[in-house]
């Protein structure tokens, strides 16, 4: 059984439907290797589901990924899925191989990705150490996003059907 304690999150002001995601490049990692990728280039092939979360190893990362490996979204609809959190390109390496998973992950160690998307979450007792809310951006191929879910407390997790309904809507 996990122990923890629920924790409302302070509003904030985040990148939501109707607006245009920040761009960013930062290392993608597969199962392979990583290289500096850009969100615009990626958009550019077609719709892009990011998916912000918790760093490597925490047990929502694990959740989080579990369940939409388990969904096969880019499989089933014409999108692109991407992760994105504050662990290195070497965790990522682990995680994909860990969890058998099959997307792509953003490595943002200096958190500035969720700093420009509004979702900065400062982790209790930890002086200048913060992470992504988890949140889920689908955005189309001008990164305009046509859905936004983002946590308002620690833990939250998606509504993956309403994720699966938006998907379906492309």
């Amino acid at each position: 059984m996990v122990d923890f304690e629920v924790v409302d999150l302070p509003e904030t002001d985040y990148a939501d439907e109707g607006d245009t995601a920040p761009d960013f490049t930062r290392p993608l990692v597969n199962e392979e290797y990583w290289e500096d990728a850009a969100l615009s280039d990626l958009a550019e092939e077609g719709p892009v589901l990011l998916v912000f979360y918790t760093m490597d190893g925490a047990f929502p990362a694990t959740y989080i990924w579990n369940e939409i490996r388990d969904r096969s979204w880019d499989s089933d609809h014409d999108v692109t899925v991407v992760g994105l959190s504050i662990s290195s390109p070497y965790e990522h390496k682990t995680l994909i191989e860990e969890r058998g998973l099959d997307y792509r992950l953003f490595s943002d160690p200096a958190n500035g990705v969720a700093e420009a998307y509004g979702i900065v979450n400062d982790l209790d007792g930890m002086a200048g150490v913060s992470e992504p809310r988890p949140a889920v951006y689908l955005l189309d191929e001008d990164r305009t996003v046509e859905y936004a879910w983002v946590a308002s407390e620690w833990p939250d997790f998606p509504d993956y059907d309403e994720v699966e309904a938006a998907l379906a809507d492309l």
